[in-house]
Formats: structure tokens, C-alpha cells, sequence
């Protein structure tokens, strides 16, 4: 049977069955989402002289839920129009409403009693086919539809998703002994391609595989630093991107989490397991402690830490786990840190710390890391069948750097085992057989290819094939061309691709100079170009730090021969006879957005946060990027209506001057940075092959270069009114002066210059104009005053 999913319900609708949702309503899937029928009236309700029958009283929870998601940061919904996919209901009136749906996701509490009863439920109305999931993260999957149809059992797994679950890449699925291979097969496909998630089939056992592992090494730490004497801020000083991990390290992760939530889950574990592994999970009492005084973390506003404000701003101050006071909070500075810190690379740095023996961050570091290795790879077989679905859970679910298994790889295994047994522990026969075998590591690659180890031999790791590394690209075929700040490779079917891999990806003179000759290439031999790379981010924009050097020592010949370079750089991209398609991901800021836009289209990540953001810096892009932006709008309108220019006008200046950054790629269509050639690939992994597959399209179509445009602007009378807009905000004390000189020199580059409306300029007028205003501007003091306190803070100066 052929599995299709059009239409989705979701049953439950609190922070987690809402947040599931939403994702499928960003992915663009309809979705129904059902929760129970209240009890009780409200005092609104009361009042309204509503009862318990009325619908808006019966779909209180499921609407509540989604007018929430409005309200939640970091936002569930990538654009608001996602919420009109979301229909609400509940479970006593709708539930027929399933026989609609090829996919029911039950997300309601986690009792056994409750989710049978549901199910039960769910198979009288479903349709013969449908698939039905829970999300379930620790009852047993096996255990909940032992009483339900053949048909039902064939088309029901666990989907485990993780919180939130738009921006958390791991999604676990759990078959059972009766789930049909076809729908496991279909799932982890659709899992991939249409919702854009890391998948990982797991085991049915208790917390499945990246939440056991997870809240094991969590415990683990909570235990080693009150053996160990350290303090809670000293333990997230070292446990965070030092070794790899996120930036909220453990104990802010727990009060991300919440604290109440953590112990749940740590207790469905110790319910189910014995000796040792029993303790571990045992939550200490201070924790416990913490969740009778309501202490969980972000939630209820303090946990782990609490944030006080004061006359210079706000202070954190850490928990102190035997007194349960706040207090300053701490860091661990040793040799050993600031040697890791020295090191590129998360695994350069563990290995620093990991080997530094008797340095009290160095062996807090080891004594954490060695019972999760152990840990982990007592496990294999239990949660899940190989070393790498253990890695990639740790990794999408927890946001490790390297999973266990390449941990172990880093720091060597034949020398950490051997320290292991000398301290007394029992590394499992299994790995001590890889060893013994003349192995060194639980990975190897060869000629672009990585091997597992699995069972005494090394298996081939297979990767989903819209998934393009460029690291083993390059190790294969190596470069065409490369210079510090970008690389031109070869990605096969006659498409090169153009990596950026500068520190921030910030755009200097070698990446200009490495896409003019890219251009030149591809025209001479291939089908097209994909500018594209794999790092943190596509692009923060231009080299400010440079500019501003240029600027402070007034070299500003050199300056307008930068901008001159970059803005025939984006000419290039925009005239060039072979299509080029840009790749954004992440943040695409002021020069990433100048690079993107005059590409022949655009395929962009659905996390992408672009935007024109020269304004916060005290100038106005300089590279292309407002007349393109304004080009972009012009096209996006509808063809042969009539429409007013100054509107459109005004609409870019708003953007420009308000230095509006998208939330996600759907945001940026709506905030005109993708036009209709434009596409959105939802899985970031699938972006650079799901580009380079839009070149061969453009080239198969027979691409050629656009004809020179000419741009319509609206002259005198659109610069007067965009200006008094800027002026009005500087009466009402929301602009200062220089706001509104950059507003004023923005204005007059997008009205043509004082000229008549309706005047059609060449493209040439109008980057000359950006070019002259970005000049005058970073010559003056207020601006380079701005550019400084960015480069030192990270954060906008108002002066």
C-alpha cells in the first residue's frame, strides 16, 4: 500500500501537541488538533452567559493552545499564516473529523489507562490505512493498542519528538512487533523529506535513546559535583561548547527544560531499571527540594539560577545546591581551560581537557565523560541497534557537537580504556574486542565514505541522498579554487559550488574576488553555481571591522574601490549566463542578503533569518541590496494591475530603516527577500542538493541572462514623504538625529534622486547612489561611534 500524508490530527494541545501542530502546519500540512472538553466555566465564560455546551466553551483548551502559539518564544510558527492550517475541536464532538486524516499523533498524558482509552477511541473512527502514532516519551509503545484492530497495530510506531519541535532536528520512531515495515520505511522518508527531521529508529524502552542517555549524563553531573566540590556555575562554565555541547551547558539547560519535567522523566527510568544504573537515576534530594519550593527554572522564574535587575543592568547568580541560596556566580579557570581554549575544534578541545590529569576542570570533565561513554555503549542493542543512531539522537536531540561514540574516537579509545580499567571500571566485552582486534576507533573513512564498527566488522554508513557533504566532497574530489575566504568545488552533474568558509563568513576582498572568478568558470564549464556552505551561518554580512579601520584612518578611496568591487560582484551574480542559486541558511545579514538577492533564484532553509541590517551600524546597505530589494517587490506584484509606487517604495524604506530581520524563510517571502522563483527547503541537510537540483532545472529550461533593467522610482514627492516619516519618528522620541540623516540618505536612493515620480533610472543610477550615501555616512562619527559599539558588544548603539 502506497502511504501518503495530506491531512494530519493532533490529539492534545498542550505545549507539545500544539508545538507538533505547528510544525506540521509550517511544513504545510492541515492539521486538526483535538483536546478535551472542560469541567467547568471560566469567570470570562460566566459572564459571557456561555455553558458547558456552547462549542467556544467545549474547544477552550485546543483554542487557547493556538492563539498561545502567537505568544511562545522561541516561536513555534515560522509565519502566523501557519495557524490558519491549525482547525480546533475536541474529543467528544470531533473525533469523526478523523476519518478525514491519513495521521493521528496522540500527544495526551502520559498514563497508560488514558492513552488505551484514547486509542480505543481513535480506532472507531480512523480510516482503514491511516497512521497513528504516539509521542509518548517513556510508557512503552508495545503496551498501549494490545486491544486494538489487526489495522490498526500494523499502522501504529512511536513518533518521539523533541521540545520545540521546530527547532529541535531529532525525531525518534519506535516500531512494534505488529508495525508493518512499509510504514516504518514511509515515516522515517516523510520524517526526512517533508518535516525536515534528523530520524533515528529506536527501541521501546524506557525514554527510548537520547533522553535515557541524556538525563543519565545529567544525573551523572549532578552527582560528580557535589562529590567534587564545584559549583553550579563552574560546572556550565566547562560543560558547555568547551566539551562540545550547547551553550547552556547542563544546569541552564535544566531550567530551560524545567525542573519538574527533568524529574519525570529521570523517575520513569528508576521505575524501570535495577542496581546501579537504579542509583544514578535516583534525583538528588536538593533537586527535589527545589520542585516543592516551584524552583523549575525559566518557567517560574528561578531554578538553577536567577536573574536580578539593578541599577547597571541585569545579574545572574547561581543556586548554591547545600544552602539553597543564591549566590555570585562562578567559572572554572585552570591550565587546563585555557589550554582547551587554545585548540580549534570541539574534539581538539575535550582531548586538552580530558588529558590534563590532576587539573580540577580537566578531571571533572573525565570523571563526567567516562561513565556516559560506558554507559552508552553498555546500551548497544538494548536502545538501539548501532553506535550511530546513539550518536545522531545525542546530537539532534541534545545538541552534542560529537555523539558518544566519535567522543570516544576524539580522545582515543585504546587510551581511555586503558585508563578506565586502571581506575577500576568494566568497559563492555564489546568494545574491548574492537580493541583487541587491532581496531582503533568506532569510525573510519575511506575515499569519502564512513564506516561503523557493528558486530566485529565495519558496515558502510548510508546517508539519505539529498544530503551533500561538503568536507567529504572536497576529500574526494578536492577544489577547483580556493583562497582564505572561500572555496569553488566541483558537486557533480555539471554544478560547481561556491563555500564561504571566512571567520563569520563575513564578506572580504577574497570572497569577491573567489565569486567573480566562480562566475567566469561556471560560464565556461558547467551548467550553473550553488553559492552555498555548511558553517554556523551562510553570511553576517560584509567585513565591518575592516571597514571601520579604512574608515578611522580616512582611506576612503580604498573604501569606494571595496564597495564599487562588491557591488559589480552582485552584478555579476545577477547578469551571469549560467543560473547562479543562493543557498541561505541561519542568518543571511546585510551583505549575506546582497549576496542572495540578485541570484537568479533563491533556495533558502526554512530557518533562515534575513534581513538589510546596515541601519543598526549607521548605514544603509552599499552592495546592491536596496534596489534590489525594491526589484524584488516590483516583481512580486501582480501583472497588469496598476499599483501605487509610493507605497512600495515606502514599504522597502520601513524595512531598510527598521533593520527588519525575517524569523524564518516563510517570513522572508512575506517580507519580499523571495520572490515566486524563489523555494524553501524545510530539511537544512537537503538544502545544497534540493539548489544545485534548481540549477539543473534553470539550465534544462534553457536560463538565460536577464535584459539590463530599468527601475521606476518616485522621485521628489516620494523622497518628501518617506522622509517626513523619519522626521515624525524623531518628534515622538524614537529617532534620534542620526537616525534620521541615515533615514534621509536611504530616502533619496530609493526616490531616484530629486527627480520626476514615475522616472524610469538605470540600475547604475541607483547603485551609484548607494555607494555615495554608504560613503558619507561611515565618514561620519556617529556612524563609526555605532560600527565600534557593534564590534564590541554585539548589540545596536542609539546615539
Amino acid at each position: 500500500m502506497k502511504h501518503t500524508i495530506k491531512r494530519a490530527a493532533v490529539l492534545g494541545s498542550g505545549v507539545m501537541g500544539s508545538g507538533i501542530a505547528a510544525h506540521l502546519a509550517n511544513a504545510g500540512i492541515p492539521t486538526i488538533m483535538l483536546d478535551i472538553v472542560p469541567r467547568e466555566l471560566t469567570k470570562d465564560e460566566e459572564k459571557k452567559g456561555l455553558t458547558l455546551e456552547d462549542s467556544a466553551v467545549r474547544n477552550r483548551m485546543a483554542t487557547q493552545s493556538k492563539k498561545a502559539l502567537l505568544k511562545q518564544k522561541p516561536s513555534p510558527i515560522t509565519t502566523k499564516k501557519s495557524l490558519d492550517l491549525i482547525q480546533v475541536g475536541n474529543m467528544d464532538d470531533d473525533m469523526e473529523k478523523l476519518a478525514d486524516v491519513d495521521w493521528i499523533i496522540e500527544v495526551v498524558v502520559e498514563n497508560l489507562g488514558v492513552k488505551k482509552k484514547v486509542f480505543a477511541n481513535v480506532d472507531k473512527y480512523r480510516k482503514e490505512g491511516a497512521i497513528v502514532s504516539s509521542n509518548t516519551s517513556g510508557i512503552s509503545v508495545e503496551d498501549m493498542t494490545a486491544e486494538c484492530s489487526e489495522d490498526f497495530r500494523k499502522h501504529f510506531l512511536g513518533t518521539h519528538f523533541f521540545n520545540p519541535p521546530r527547532y529541535l532536528k531529532l525525531l525518534e520512531v519506535i516500531p512494534t512487533k505488529d508495525t508493518d515495515p512499509d510504514v516504518l520505511k514511509f515515516m522515517k522518508i516523510f520524517g526526512e523529506d517533508v518535516l525536515g527531521k534528523g530520524v533515528v529508529e529506536a527501541k521501546d524502552t524506557p525514554n527510548f535513546i537520547a533522553n535515557r542517555i541524556g538525563t543519565y549524563g545529567l544525573l551523572v553531573t549532578v552527582r560528580e559535583m557535589l562529590k567534587g566540590g564545584y559549583s553550579i556555575g563552574e560546572v556550565d562554565s566547562v560543560t558547555g561548547p568547551m566539551i562540545g555541547r550547547p551553550k547552556s551547558a547542563t544546569f541552564r539547560t535544566l531550567d530551560v527544560v524545567g525542573l519538574d519535567t527533568f524529574i519525570h522523566v529521570a523517575k520513569n527510568v528508576y521505575d524501570q531499571v535495577n542496581g546501579a544504573e537504579k542509583e544514578v537515576f535516583e534525583v538528588p534530594e536538593f533537586m527535589k527540594n527545589m520542585q516543592e519550593k516551584g524552583w523549575l527554572g525559566a518557567k517560574s522564574g528561578q531554578g538553577f539560577f536567577l536573574k536580578k535587575k539593578g541599577k547597571d543592568g541585569s545579574t545572574i547568580y547561581e543556586l548554591n545546591p547545600e544552602t539553597l541560596e543564591y549566590g555570585t556566580r562562578k567559572k572554572l579557570k585552570t591550565a587546563a581551560t585555557e589550554m582547551a581554549k587554545q585548540e580549534k575544534g570541539s574534539s581538539n578541545k575535550l582531548k586538552a581537557l580530558v588529558s590534563a590529569k590532576g587539573d580540577k576542570a580537566g578531571d571533572l570533565v573525565w570523571s563526567i565523560l567516562k561513565p556516559v561513554l560506558i554507559y552508552s555503549a553498555d546500551l548497544l542493542g538494548e536502545i538501539a541497534d548501532d553506535v550511530v543512531s546513539i550518536d545522531q539522537a545525542m546530537k539532534w536531540g541534545f545538541g552534542w557537537e560529537i555523539g558518544p561514540f566519535e567522543t570516544w574516537d576524539a580522545i582515543g579509545v585504546s587510551k581511555s580504556v586503558e585508563r578506565m580499567q586502571k581506575e577500576g571500571e568494566t568497559v563492555p566485552e564489546w568494545v574491548l574486542k574492537l580493541l583487541e582486534d587491532g581496531n582503533e576507533s568506532f569510525y573510519k573513512k575511506e575515499n569519502g565514505n564512513v564506516f561503523f564498527y557493528d558486530e566485529g566488522e565495519y558496515k558502510q554508513q548510508t546517508f539519505n541522498k539529498k544530503e551533500i557533504n561538503l568536507r567529504s566532497l572536497k576529500d574526494v574530489n578536492g577544489v577547483i579554487k580556493k583562497n582564505t575566504g572561500a572555496s569553488l568545488i566541483d558537486l557533480g552533474d555539471g554544478v560547481a559550488g561556491l563555500e564561504f568558509h571566512a571567520k563569520s563568513n563575513a564578506i572580504g576582498l577574497d570572497i569577491m574576488q573567489m565569486i567573480n572568478f566562480a562566475i567566469e568558470e561556471t560560464d565556461r564549464n558547467y551548467e550553473g553555481l550553488v553559492i552555498g556552505n555548511q558553517g554556523k551561518n551562510f553570511c553576517v554580512g560584509a567585513n565591518l571591522a575592516m571597514m571601520l579601520m579604512e574608515a578611522q584612518d580616512d582611506n576612503f578611496y580604498e573604501l569606494d574601490m571595496v564597495v564599487r568591487q562588491f557591488q559589480n560582484m552582485a552584478m555579476n551574480i545577477k547578469y551571469s549566463n549560467k543560473p547562479v542559486v543562493a543557498a541561505p541558511f541561519n542568518m543571511a545579514l546585510g551583505g549575506g542578503a546582497e549576496v542572495s538577492l540578485p541570484a537568479a533564484a533563491i533556495q533558502a532553509s526554512a530557518e533562515t533569518y534575513m534581513g538589510l541590517v546596515e541601519f543598526g551600524v549607521g548605514l544603509i546597505p552599499g552592495g546592491g541590496g536596496t534596489k534590489e530589494l525594491y526589484l524584488k517587490e516590483l516583481r512580486n506584484l501582480p501583472k497588469g494591475v496598476n499599483f501605487d509606487l509610493t507605497k512600495v517604495a515606502n514599504d522597502v524604506f520601513e524595512k531598510v530603516a527598521m533593520a527588519k530581520v525575517s524569523t524564518s524563510a516563510a517570513e522572508a517571502r512575506e517580507n519580499g527577500f523571495l520572490d515566486n522563483n524563489d523555494a524553501i527547503s524545510i530539511n537544512p541537510d537537503h538544502l545544497l542538493h534540493d539548489a544545485k537540483e534548481k540549477v539543473l532545472a534553470l539550465a534544462g529550461a534553457g536560463y538565460k541572462a536577464p535584459a539590463r533593467e530599468q527601475i521606476p522610482v518616485v522621485g521628489d514627492a516620494g523622497y518628501a514623504a518617506m522622509l517626513l516619516g523619519a522626521k515624525t519618528l524623531r518628534f515622538s522620541g524614537y529617532a534620534s538625529d542620526h537616525d534620521v540623516k541615515i533615514a534621509e540618505k536611504l530616502a533619496y536612493v530609493l526616490s531616484g534622486g530629486r527627480i520626476k515620480e514615475g522616472t524610469m533610472i538605470d540600475e547604475q543610477v541607483m547603485l551609484d547612489l548607494e555607494r555615495e550615501a554608504f560613503l558619507s555616512l561611515i565618514a561620519e562619527p556617529k556612524t563609526q561611534a555605532r560600527m565600534q559599539h557593534m564590534l564590541l558588544k554585539g548589540k545596536p548603539l542609539r546615539n
